[in-house]
C-alpha cells in the first residue's frame, strides 16, 4: 500500500498503457469488490450494503491504494469507504438537512445556481470519480436528478444576459470527468462573454483521480482557454496522505497550462482534526504549488454531520493553534461557514463569543456583506444555527 509520501512510482496507474476512461472503469463500485482489498466482517458487509443503497460506493483504485488496510481509523478510508454512521440522520450534534447551502432557493433551472449576484454556478454532472463520504451534495451526487445542466448553450445565454455575473463556476459532481470534447464545448460558450473575468472548474480529480490530468488534449484545451480568460481549479485535498508524487505531477501539468489551483479543504472529525495534520496539510500543499484557500466547517448534511462535524468551540481553537505553527503563505486560508445566508469567515473567539464576518450575501441582501456577527459558543454547537446570538 502507498504511504502517501511524495513518491513518483506510477506502477498502479500505467498512464502510458491505457486511457483514463479505462482506468475509471476499474473503480471499486460494490461491497463485494471492496472486500477484495479491505477485510470486512459479515456485519460490516451487511451495514455497507445498506449505506451504499442510499449513497453509492465509488473508489478509484489509485485512491484505494492510499488506505492502510490494517488501520480501521485510516483517514483516507474514512473519506472513501462507507460506514454505518451514515445512516444517522439526527443525534447529539443536532438536526441535519439535505440542502445546507440553500441550493434549491437559487436554482434557475438547467443546472444554474445563481447564489451571489456576481457568480453563477453550473452543475455540469452528478458524477465524480469518487463518491466522498462527507459530500455536501450527497443527495444528488451519483444519483439521477434534475439539477444538472441539460443544455450548456442555454446556460451560457442566461450568463450572457446577466452582466452582473463576473465569474462562472463549473461544478458538479466533477466536471473534469466529462470528456474533453464536452468540456471544450462548454468553455467555448463562455469564452466570448465580455463581462466574465474568469472561470473556475471545481474538481477533486487532482486528489483522487490524477490520471485524468495526464491527457494531453485536456491540458491543451485548458491552456488555450486560459489565454483568453484566467482559469482556476478549486480542488479538495483534506489530508497530507493525499499529497502524493502522482498528485504533484498532475498539479504541475495544470500549472503548465497556466491554471491557478486553490484548495478548499473541510475540517473533518477523524481525518484532519489535529494541529499536526492541519499544519502538514497546508505546508504540503505549498510544496506542490497549491494555494491554501478555504477550510470549511463541515455542513450539517444528512448522513454526514454526526460522523464528521467538529464542534465550533473545538474547531476555532484548533485552527488558531495550527496557524501559530504556519508561515504566512500557509496561514492565508480562511476558516469558512458556507451557510444558507451566504459565506461567513470564522475570525476567532473572545472567551465564549465566536466572531464571524460575512464575506458574501445572497441577492437582495447585499447590505449584509462585510457585517460582523457574534454568537455564543456551546460545547456541541457545530453550525451557526446552533449558537445563540450574543453581544461583545
Amino acid at each position: 500500500m502507498n504511504s502517501g509520501a511524495l513518491e513518483t512510482d506510477t506502477s498502479s496507474n500505467d498512464r502510458e498503457g491505457q486511457s483514463w476512461q479505462a482506468e475509471l472503469s476499474r473503480n471499486i463500485v460494490s461491497v463485494a469488490e471492496l472486500e477484495e482489498y479491505l477485510p470486512l466482517t459479515p456485519e460490516d458487509r451487511r451495514d455497507l450494503e445498506r449505506v451504499a443503497a442510499s449513497h453509492p460506493l465509488n473508489i478509484p483504485r489509485y485512491y484505494l491504494d492510499l488506505i492502510d488496510p490494517d488501520d480501521p481509523g485510516d483517514p483516507i478510508r474514512k473519506l472513501a469507504v462507507p460506514t454505518i454512521d451514515e445512516l444517522i440522520l439526527d443525534g447529539e450534534m443536532g438536526e441535519t438537512t439535505g440542502d445546507p447551502y440553500g441550493d434549491d432557493k437559487h436554482d434557475k433551472g438547467n443546472g444554474i445556481l445563481h447564489k451571489y449576484p456576481y457568480t453563477a454556478l453550473v452543475v455540469a454532472t452528478e458524477y465524480c470519480s469518487m463518491y466522498c463520504r462527507h459530500c455536501f451534495r450527497k443527495r444528488m451526487v451519483g444519483l439521477p436528478n434534475d439539477q444538472t445542466v441539460k443544455n450548456f448553450r442555454e446556460a451560457a445565454k442566461y450568463i450572457a444576459a446577466h452582466s452582473e455575473i463576473k465569474n462562472v463556476v463549473i461544478s458538479g459532481g466533477d466536471p473534469l470527468l466529462l470528456t474533453t470534447d464536452v468540456l471544450k464545448s462548454m468553455l467555448e460558450e463562455l469564452r466570448g462573454i465580455p463581462h466574465l473575468n474568469y472561470v473556475r472548474i471545481g474538481s477533486r480529480a487532482p486528489v483522487v483521480f490524477p490520471m485524468r490530468l495526464f491527457e494531453d488534449e485536456l491540458i491543451d484545451l485548458l491552456a488555450d482557454f486560459n489565454r483568453d480568460k484566467p482559469l482556476y481549479i478549486p480542488t479538495h485535498f483534506n489530508h497530507p496522505k493525499e499529497i502524493t508524487g502522482i498528485a504533484r505531477e498532475a498539479v504541475q501539468r495544470l500549472h503548465g497550462a497556466g491554471v491557478t489551483i486553490n484548495n478548499q479543504a473541510v475540517l473533518l472529525r477523524g481525518v484532519n482534526d489535529s494541529v499536526e495534520t492541519l499544519t502538514d496539510l497546508m505546508d504540503g500543499l505549498l510544496r506542490i504549488g497549491v494555494n491554501p484557500y478555504y477550510l470549511y466547517q463541515c455542513m450539517p448534511v444528512s448522513r454526514v454531520r454526526h460522523q464528521f462535524q467538529v464542534p465550533l468551540k473545538e474547531g476555532v481553537d484548533l485552527v488558531d493553534e495550527a496557524r501559530r505553527k504556519m508561515d504566512g503563505y500557509a496561514k492565508r486560508f480562511k476558516f469558512i461557514i458556507g451557510h444558507d445566508i451566504g459565506k461567513l469567515e470564522i475570525c476567532g473567539r473572545i472567551d465564549d463569543k465566536l466572531l464571524l464576518k460575512q464575506l458574501h450575501a445572497r441577492p437582495g441582501c447585499q447590505q449584509e456583506s462585510s457585517r460582523m456577527l457574534v454568537r455564543k459558543l456551546t460545547d456541541k454547537g457545530g453550525w451557526l444555527d446552533d449558537l445563540p446570538e450574543a453581544g461583545l
